[in-house]
């Protein structure tokens, strides 16, 4: 059972709340180990907090996941793991979890409320919204973001990285809808109401508007990465932001893996490759030009 749960806790998800580490990663600060061992703590905090959402949705959402390809082998819909006893487990996570973020810091606090009150709301009512869905999606990682800036003394971050990550999760959101629209046809709406307004033409084409804005952003932030600061080394990132995106593309064009971003992320090795000569590019920008 206890298995069960954290299965239910969906821990390949969690890949999602490594944008806590945005802050301290461009602030510069990854050598101030006290300020990284507080926004490791934020992470592991917000790993279970998303895993109570998710755990809450499941709950709620139990008989259109029995209807899905993929969904109705997640522990509640499957059987394995009782709608009671889930309530319990979340309950007392919810119990320990809550007050530690609080501690930890206030401000990490409230936004982990906020974050928790809005995934409710929106398993309960916004997922069912015409776009509104995906924007709520956006706003969770932005909040992610702020949760692991309000938990140190950021000196140098540019308000261009928190457009940036509500535009790349427009992307990554939309990206889904079209992947499990291409996926299950007919059925889609069954299984998520809200996929009855959109079409397949409609994504491609926020897609396409979002990938550009993706980019100009992105551009704009690497004239000026550091607050004050007139370099233009980061610049040199682009490529690697260009193929990536480019490459999720494909993926979701050609593969109907791309209706889960974090097992794309987890199998797709130019994806991976691209990501990791970009994580290198920025550290040595970052952390030795700079």
């Amino acid at each position: 059972m206890f298995k069960a749960f954290i299965q239910t806790l969906r821990p390949r998800q969690w890949l999602k709340n490594l944008v806590i580490f945005a802050g301290i990663v461009f602030d510069g600060q990854l050598g101030n180990w006290p300020a990284l061992l507080r926004v490791l703590l934020a992470f592991i905090l917000f790993c279970l907090v998303s895993g109570i959402t998710y755990t809450i949705n499941d709950l709620m959402d139990v008989q259109a996941d029995r209807a899905h390809p993929k969904k109705q082998h997640r522990p509640i819909a499957a059987g394995r793991l009782s709608p009671k006893a889930a309530i319990i487990f979340a309950v007392i996570l919810s119990l320990v979890v809550f007050p530690a973020a609080f501690l930890l810091e206030l401000r990490f606090g409230i936004v982990c409320l906020s974050y928790f009150l809005l995934m409710l709301a929106y398993s309960r009512w916004l997922k069912n919204l015409f776009i509104v869905d995906v924007m709520i999606i956006s706003i969770g990682f932005v909040l992610r973001m702020f949760g692991g800036i309000a938990v140190i003394q950021v000196q140098h971050f540019s308000p261009w990285l928190y457009i940036l990550t509500s535009l790349l999760a427009l992307f990554l959101g939309f990206g889904k809808r079209y992947s499990e629209l291409k996926m299950l046809a007919a059925q889609a709406g069954e299984t998520r109401k809200t996929l009855r307004g959109y079409n397949l033409d409609l994504l491609n084409q926020y897609l396409v508007v979002i990938l550009g804005a993706i980019l100009i952003t992105y551009m704009l932030y690497t004239f000026a990465p550091i607050s004050g600061e007139h370099n233009y080394t980061m610049m040199f990132t682009i490529p690697f932001v260009i193929y990536g995106i480019f490459r999720y593309m494909h993926i979701l064009q050609n593969k109907e893996s791309g209706a889960a971003p974090e097992e794309v992320l987890l199998s797709d090795r130019p994806l991976q490759a691209a990501i990791l000569l970009w994580a290198i590019a920025v550290f040595i920008i970052l952390y030795v030009v700079l």
